[in-house]
């Protein structure tokens, strides 16, 4: 590993590394992100998405309740606890994500039957927030990957429309071209605005955009 006269950091191929793995060790060393990332004390470069989808729509500040999807390694459970100290925040991973002060952590895959009666019963209340940075693990075949993920996506949005208190906002990632059809109908029947945004901290070759779906309808008496 060696700097160059520009400040870019390369690194050699190691025995035991892959090309891709070189590459992307690169990258992160590189990162802008990931040096405020380590220098800040986020768990991870995601944090600053979040910082900055909420410095556009501003839906972070303010919240009691947060359920956070996909909460590995807990960049963004971080973001909200330092906005918001007195929100109860509860995340869920089938990753392990090391404790957070002030969050509850679950670790369990979100599409078995128990997660969410299990996240509604530790939250406790009504969640005015719910976030999620779920992907599915990519098995290299773009139209597969974009199936699995948005499958994950349309999970967290049923929960977000059946969970959510009244003017509540549900933030997903979705990849380039939006949310699917069928949620998104399901999300302008539901919410009051639905905006596509992609913040400046994803990366430029990222495919990755977000949904933010603000001021919940609330559900029709009995439903």
């Amino acid at each position: 590993m060696r700097g160059t006269g520009a400040g870019k950091v390369r690194v050699k191929t190691a025995k035991g590394r892959t090309a891709q793995s070189t590459r992307w060790l690169e990258r992160q060393l590189n990162d802008p992100y990931v040096r405020r990332a380590k220098a800040e004390g986020w768990r991870s470069r995601a944090a600053f998405k979040l910082i900055e989808l909420d410095e556009k729509f501003h839906f972070v500040k303010g919240s009691r309740a947060v359920v956070d999807l996909g909460v590995a390694p807990g960049g963004w459970a971080q973001v909200v606890r330092k906005l918001c100290p007195k929100a109860k925040v509860v995340g869920i991973d089938l990753l392990p994500t090391d404790p957070i002060p002030g969050v509850t952590l679950f670790q369990m895959d979100f599409m078995d039957d128990k997660a969410p009666a299990l996240l509604a019963e530790a939250l406790g209340d009504a969640p005015d927030l719910v976030i999620s940075d779920m992907a599915a693990n990519t098995v290299g075949h773009a139209a597969t990957d974009h199936l699995r993920t948005m499958g994950l996506v349309e999970a967290a949005g049923m929960f977000a429309v059946e969970n959510l208190r009244k003017g509540g906002t549900f933030v997903a990632k979705v990849f380039a071209g939006g949310t699917d059809a069928d949620l998104l109908a399901i999300l302008k029947k539901h919410f009051t605005t639905i905006k596509h945004a992609k913040p400046p901290a994803s990366r430029k070759g990222s495919v990755e955009w977000y949904v933010v779906a603000q001021g919940f309808k609330g559900r029709p008496e009995g439903g």
